[in-house]
């Protein structure tokens, strides 16, 4: 045992553990093994190796190297990186990057093959099948598919021994997709597009520095992603091991993009999200680390599968804050697309019609280059935006749509047209209280309302997830029918749309209705097929999906996501709206947007309406320029939990004692979180602001070293918070 053993497990650790190397074993790093921890022998990956003793005590020795693919150096630097950046553990992002590798492998499947004997009665059925199956591996149906056979034939000639059928292992292995079928016509915007993007593809190939990052800022309908299927194709044709990333912030967009890229290239992509059966993740996985899948389209965890030879990354949306990952191991997956393509050495584009600042000012300053899509493409136009002051024409009592965007209804329907009602809020009501003694019910040991849900006759925590069946008598006061329903939610507006207009066909697209991709699929077709009249959707049909006849988009409370102090509410709200009402227009039928406010002179609001995308980012880089915040300045949050309120408090005193007196640091708290009990645990909060020119991940990591909290409680760092609560 001459040889040191470095070994990373996916745990919680805060560093790799060493082991001795059993002899003749010869372990090289990025290798999976069994590793004794206690009792146990957990899987981990070797990180490094290097002669000479153990110390003072005998190393346990690794039990054995797994059979399974090791994982690339590329990606083990990458876990490594994300793991400084987010003042985490290591094992955190290592556990993302095994969570394919652990997962249970596909049943095997049957094949039928040729034996050799000749069968008792040849008929020329018989003759093809036999033809057909010989030198190949097929399923019984497979064979009797390309025979054109019944399977009686096939059956029949397994009976008599001339076909013998076995298990055997099913392949990770994805069809090879083809970079040189035709795409689609392009306008000259897109076209030139996509010629910027196949000369930074071929400045890799050509070993000018493979890394490079670009923005393909388009406006709604421009046909981003025909611009960047090309570069996809740029990519795959020129190495013939390349591989490429697509990233997208929901499921339901996935599905329609796969479908495109299997359009495009001839063969399905890997899909990579949570709603992946965990076999199938397993074969994705499997089939990336041997290079057999060269095109994965998935969510932001796909960022960490071990791919051998990754040479383009696109994040498509990439402004959206779903790719935000708030729970667990905490980062942005655009940003750390970013890191790991230059780890890589490879290309990235990033794809929205609304980019995030921190995009923006990085295209402005040079460091992204910054493609510009400014038209629709074919004959479509931007839907005409107006704004209705529910101050001056407010809603009937106990409605929710005023009668300009009624009236707007009625009109569409009248002409075959379809209505997108947006509402970014699930559920029948935001909120349940009782009018006897005015208690708002809330989920237990948790400040989150619960949300009534008429589908279910439930009343959900969309925080944490508990539900119970709407009670009859205030739960607090015992007052019966004293409960009441404040506020719309998707399932409310559903309701008022079906009273006025019965002969309409209305559906709701949110996520407790569109629960899996395949319910999302289904209901996106009908949409697009034009099967529903009134589409009542949250952001799930917000975003990238082309429905062709859908000329009218209704937002009923376009100040939602303006209320909160959130710095990023602004942004996140332009946004949204601005994908929102971009889902109008899409053809050759011209698109209106009515958007019902409160406020409508309000900066994002006359931005809106004026489409002036620029001088919204104007205004609000200026604001965030002076007060030092992204993407001028940094921030960090700092979430301190515990069950004990008292003790919770007296560790958040010492922990902003200890806090590093940095210059270009500020560190603002502890204060109560905005939800300051979740699940029994009391929440405290700090904020730091710090100059680009800190290193804010180093100061996090020194501050936290500073401090050790009780063990009942809990502190979570996030670098770059997206939300504040």
């Amino acid at each position: 045992m001459s040889r040191i053993a470095s070994v990373l497990l996916p745990m919680p650790l805060p560093e790799a553990f060493d082991y001795a190397e059993p002899e003749g074993l010869d372990l090289q790093v990025g290798d999976q093994v069994a590793a004794p921890l206690g009792p146990r022998l957990l899987r981990g990956v070797v990180v490094g190796l290097r002669e000479g003793a153990g110390g003072n005590r005998p190393l346990k020795a690794i039990e054995g190297r797994l059979d399974e693919p090791p994982l690339p150096p590329n990606t083990l630097e990458f876990i490594q990186w994300a793991a400084r950046y987010a003042v985490d553990a290591p094992g955190q992002p290592l556990a993302i990057a095994l969570r394919g590798a652990r997962a249970p492998k596909p049943k095997p499947v049957k094949v039928v093959e040729v034996t050799g004997a000749e069968p008792a009665r040849p008929t020329p059925a018989r003759t093809k099948v036999i033809q057909t199956a010989r030198g190949q591996s097929l399923s019984p149906p497979d064979l009797v598919r390309a025979a054109g056979v019944s399977s009686g034939v096939v059956k029949a000639l397994i009976d008599e021994g001339v076909l013998a059928v076995r298990l055997i292992e099913a392949e990770a292995r994805f069809d090879e997709p083809n970079p040189f079928l035709a795409g689609a016509t392009l306008n000259p915007s897109q076209a030139a597009g996509a010629a910027a993007l196949k000369a930074m593809l071929a400045a890799d190939t050509a070993g000018e520095g493979g890394f490079n990052v670009a923005l393909l800022d388009g406006v709604t309908g421009s046909g981003k992603t025909e611009v960047y299927l090309e570069a996809v194709a740029a990519a795959l044709a020129a190495d013939p091991t390349a591989q490429v990333l697509i990233l997208l912030p929901e499921i339901a967009l996935t599905q329609a993009v796969i479908a495109r890229v299997a359009e495009r290239f001839g063969a399905q992509p890997g899909e990579w999200h949570s709603d992946v059966a965990p076999p199938a993740r397993r074969r994705v996985w499997e089939a990336v680390a041997h290079g057999r899948c060269r095109i994965v389209v998935g969510a932001r965890s796909a960022l960490f599968l071990p791919f051998p030879n990754l040479r383009l990354i696109v994040v498509d949306e990439e402004h959206d804050a779903s790719f935000k990952q708030e729970e667990g191991f905490i980062y942005h997956a655009r940003d750390l697309a970013v890191v790991r393509a230059k780890i890589e050495e490879a290309a990235v584009i990033l794809a929205s019609a609304t980019p995030s600042l921190e995009t923006l000012r990085n295209a402005e300053t040079g460091r992204y280059r910054w493609l510009r899509l400014s038209a629709r493409h074919g004959t479509a136009q931007l839907p005409d935006i107006e704004l209705i002051d529910l101050r001056e024409t407010p809603p009937e009592h106990g409605r929710w749509l005023s009668p300009p965007l009624v009236a707007a209804m009625g009109e569409t329907f009248a002409r075959g047209e379809q209505t997108l009602l947006f509402l970014n809020r699930r559920g029948y009501a935001p909120l349940v209280l009782c009018k006897a003694c005015g208690q708002k019910l809330t989920a237990p040991d948790t400040d989150s309302w619960l949300v009534e849900h008429r589908y279910s006759g439930r009343l959900v925590c969309h925080l944490t997830g508990f539900s119970m069946p709407k009670p009859r008598a205030c739960p607090h006061c015992g007052a019966h029918d004293s409960l009441v329903s404040i506020g719309p939610g998707v399932e409310r507006v559903e309701e008022e749309a079906k009273e006025l207009f019965p002969q309409a066909r209305v559906a709701v697209f949110s996520s407790d209705t569109a629960f899996d991709a395949r319910e999302a699929r289904r209901l996106i077709e009908a949409m697009a097929d034009g099967q529903i009249d009134i589409l009542v959707a949250t952001q799930a049909a917000a975003k990238g999906h082309n429905f062709p006849d859908l000329t009218l988009v209704g937002v009923v409370d376009a100040d939602l996501g303006l209320r909160g102090g959130d710095l990023r509410a602004a942004e996140r709200t332009y946004q949204l709206l601005a994908q929102a009402t971009g889902r109008a227009g899409r053809r050759d039928r011209p698109g209106r947007a009515l958007l019902q406010t409160y406020a409508p002179d309000h900066a994002v609001m006359q931005a809106l309406k004026a489409q002036d995308r620029d001088a919204f980012v104007a205004a609000e880089m200026s604001e965030r320029e002076l007060a030092g915040l992204p993407p001028y300045g940094r921030l960090a949050a700092v979430i301190a939990s515990g069950l004990d309120p008292a003790q919770l408090e007296v560790f958040v005193r010492t922990m902003a004692q200890a806090a590093p007196n940095t210059e270009g640091v500020e560190v603002y708290g502890p204060a109560d979180a905005p939800l300051g009990l979740i699940r029994g645990r009391r929440r405290k909060r700090f904020l730091v602001r710090a100059d680009r020119t800190v290193d804010l991940s180093a100061y996090m990591a020194t501050w936290r070293a500073r401090v050790k909290p009780p063990a009942s409680v809990r502190v979570a760092i996030d670098i770059d918070p997206y939300t504040f609560l």
